[in-house]
């Protein structure tokens, strides 16, 4: 297909040919494919990756709404990998040629076979072994990265996966950004308050599949006295058995927060118009679940 689309050679980006107005290098050579699904729909938004023969990554990528993928490269032996949520990845290789024009056709993609989700019951987050963590832009400039140390929560896994429900509890004291004087203040009244607010908390309202291993956990999330709808972008990743043969589950999730919705102002410094926190803060879990004990 894509040989008759844009010629054997380089050539074919003459006047009047598809590659028209594209500049590529004598030294270099085009490669093309298109990715569909197994019904032969394109698939947008596809991850390609290019790499050399020694493994390292010469390009990355992703495919247009036609599921097409076209890069310039230096002549040369290259790897393709191209992944898709809810689908086995693809491998391939092929050789570019000086002024050619190597186009692999279509790599038609299989669904994958989707991960056993944990048995119904009562499952608990385990802390050793999950992370909660937050970035946040400081004074407008650098980002600052913090995590809270201790929290707890527990999991109520239905028959129906979109039946079940999440509840975390966060101790707000425990943030922990690696600068002592950060931290006290980000305690103190002018943030997290933990003195009148001592926890964070969020109770889950629906389990919703997006496909694939991806989910969207919604719920609400208690902070400084204000609760606020919040979804959690869900990556599943499965069942596992740790060191003494118990069942775990995992997950990340993120989302991200706006610090006014929850009278979050930070009106020192605010008054002389210096952003101590920027608006948006991005909220990273690493989650493990194990069965909860009788």
């Amino acid at each position: 297909m894509f040989d008759r689309l844009f010629g054997k050679r380089a050539a074919g980006a003459a006047k009047g040919g598809p590659l028209a107005g594209i500049a590529v290098p004598a030294s270099a050579g085009v490669l093309s494919c298109r990715v569909l699904d197994p019904v032969h729909e394109p698939v947008r938004q596809a991850e390609f990756v290019v790499s050399d023969t020694a493994g390292r990554k010469v390009l990355a990528g992703e495919t247009d709404p036609y599921g097409t993928a076209l890069a310039t490269v230096p002549a040369g032996e290259y790897r393709l990998a191209v992944t898709a949520e809810g689908y086995t990845p693809h491998h391939g290789s092929a050789v570019v040629a000086e002024g050619g024009h190597t186009g692999l056709g279509d790599v038609l993609l299989q669904v994958a076979p989707q991960p056993q989700l944990p048995e119904p019951g009562d499952w608990e987050i385990d802390p050793m072994h999950s992370q909660i963590g937050f970035t946040a832009r400081h004074i407008g400039l650098a980002r600052i990265h913090g995590r809270f140390n201790s929290f707890a929560g527990a999991v109520r896994i239905a028959d129906r996966m979109e039946n079940s429900a999440m509840h975390v509890v966060i101790d707000a004291a425990s943030i922990d950004t690696g600068v002592q004087m950060r931290d006290d203040h980000l305690r103190s009244g002018d943030f997290l308050d933990v003195g009148a607010y001592p926890t964070l908390e969020f109770f889950s309202e629906r389990f919703t599949h997006r496909g694939g291993n991806r989910w969207a956990v919604t719920g609400a999330l208690t902070l400084h006295g204000v609760s606020r709808t919040v979804t959690l972008d869900t990556q599943y990743l499965g069942l596992g058995n740790g060191l003494e043969g118990e069942t775990r589950g995992a997950c990340r999730a993120s989302t991200e927060l706006h610090r006014e919705d929850f009278t979050l102002t930070w009106q020192t410094l605010l008054a002389r118009g210096i952003a101590a926190v920027g608006s948006s803060i991005s909220i990273d879990l690493d989650i493990q679940i194990v069965p909860k004990k009788s």
